[in-house]
């Protein structure tokens, strides 16, 4: 059953949308200096936004505005009001800390209730979360939004894999929530345990997000669980997951619209694109109340759906899946290369696994791309280099540049055990 908001008509979801832009702006610029100085800026005062089209008045926000005001610069309310901080790994710099009031836990977890509902999920279910319960804010999100749901919710942390393959079929956990590339490794471990995920578990609905991750990679996920796996956007900046996410239909994810305003972006001018193009993902939450952004950049590439309504009878407006991030675009030689057009090309081979890894190097003037990728199977010599050399063709067909492929015997790559996968390594950045 859907709340009432997700079938809200276009005009109340605006008029909510206008009201709390409004607020957000008016709280940030009267109790975050910075605002108040970047809002000064841009020539722009609270009253000065009368529609939803005035957000493009707002400047952006970007990551590294987070770290300069690191620790607790961009925060609204005093620290006694402050329940709970989150924080980004931090490797390239500062991290960024996030807080939440209780207004914003509360929030939160309707809004991952909400998300998991999409997927089907209802307090019968076993809600296995093989997530980081530390900075990162997977795991406790689902927490809280399968405790809100009734669902019994199980905080099995990531690593240990041997260990989540034993409890997922022993406590018979309906539900999986993790990174994609994690849920493809506990069926690998399981099978080498004789445990068929598919026949020997009852996980049939898995909420993936956190990285990039293809349709074959989804193709890959719910033949070996035999599970309907769907697809959750977020990120700590924006609480964490919760932000958007797939309905049944799988066709884009629905943005919770009472709690976030989105644009997309052209990531060079920063102007609006129109529907169905792709751009940047900018993002002003509407009721965070630690630490409200304003037009915050995200980096994300995807698109806004042209249509406002989706079969499944929500009228919220709906945006692609992620295809990656800016910054992860590859230029080879001037041809600009997403890591997820490799993937869909590998991964739609049967003949190999998921493991796969994409190395840059610059030889002399030119750029090379490398592709290694293993096997599903033991191999001759022979057999990998036929397959290489057929996986470069496609590859080359795809990318318009031609990589050099190796393929490699299972097992040679190294295993995340539950984090984001390393897919790219690009040296010319070393």
């Amino acid at each position: 059953m859907l709340h009432p908001i997700e079938r809200a008509s276009r005009e109340e979801i605006e008029k909510i949308q206008l009201q709390r832009l409004r607020e957000t702006v008016k709280r940030a610029y009267e109790n975050v200096p910075f605002y108040r100085k970047k809002l000064r800026e841009a020539g722009v005062r609270p009253e000065d936004v009368k529609s939803l089209e005035d957000v493009r008045k707002l400047p952006f926000t970007v990551k590294n505005d987070l770290r300069e005001n690191y620790p607790y610069g961009l925060f609204a309310v005093p620290l006694s009001e402050i329940l709970e901080v989150h924080a980004s790994s931090g490797t390239t710099g500062k991290p960024t800390v996030v807080g939440y009031t209780r207004r914003d836990l509360d929030n939160w977890a309707e809004l991952m209730a909400r998300s998991l509902a999409a997927a089907g999920v209802t307090r019968e279910d076993i809600v296995y979360i093989a997530l980081g319960y530390h900075w990162f804010t997977g795991g406790l999100g689902f927490h809280y939004g399968a405790q809100r749901l009734g669902a019994l919710a199980v905080p099995a942390g990531t690593g240990f894999t041997q260990r989540h393959v034993m409890m997922i079929r022993d406590l018979g956990a309906t539900v999986l929530a993790a990174v994609p590339n994690y849920a493809l490794r506990l069926a690998e471990v399981a099978l080498e345990m004789g445990v068929d995920p598919a026949r020997d578990t009852k996980a049939r609905t898995g909420v993936f997000g956190a990285e990039m991750w293809s349709e074959e990679l989804r193709r890959r996920i719910n033949k070996l669980w035999d599970m309907d796996s769907y697809d959750i956007y977020g990120m700590s900046e924006l609480y964490g997951p919760g932000t958007a996410m797939e309905c049944h239909l799988h066709d884009g994810l629905h943005v919770w619209e009472d709690h976030y305003l989105v644009e997309v972006v052209d990531p060079k001018t920063g102007e609006p694109v129109e529907p169905e193009e792709k751009g940047v993902l900018v993002v002003t939450p509407l009721t965070h109340d630690a630490m409200p952004l304003l037009r915050y950049w995200t980096n994300d590439i995807t698109f806004i759906y042209d249509s406002r309504s989706c079969d499944c009878g929500r009228t919220m407006r709906r945006i692609g899946r992620i295809v990656g991030r800016a910054d992860d675009m590859l230029v080879i030689n001037g041809v600009n290369v997403f890591p997820s057009a490799v993937e869909e090309v590998l991964l739609s081979e049967p003949r190999v696994n998921h493991h796969y890894q994409i190395v840059v190097e610059r030889e002399g003037n030119l750029d090379r791309m490398y592709v290694f990728v293993e096997a599903a199977r033991k191999m001759s010599e022979e057999e990998k280099q036929r397959l290489a050399s057929e996986l470069q063709y496609r590859l080359h067909e795809v990318l318009m540049i031609n990589p050099r492929v190796r393929v490699l015997d299972p097992g040679e790559l190294p295993r995340q055990e539950g984090g984001k996968a390393k897919r790219v390594i690009d040296r010319r950045r070393l």
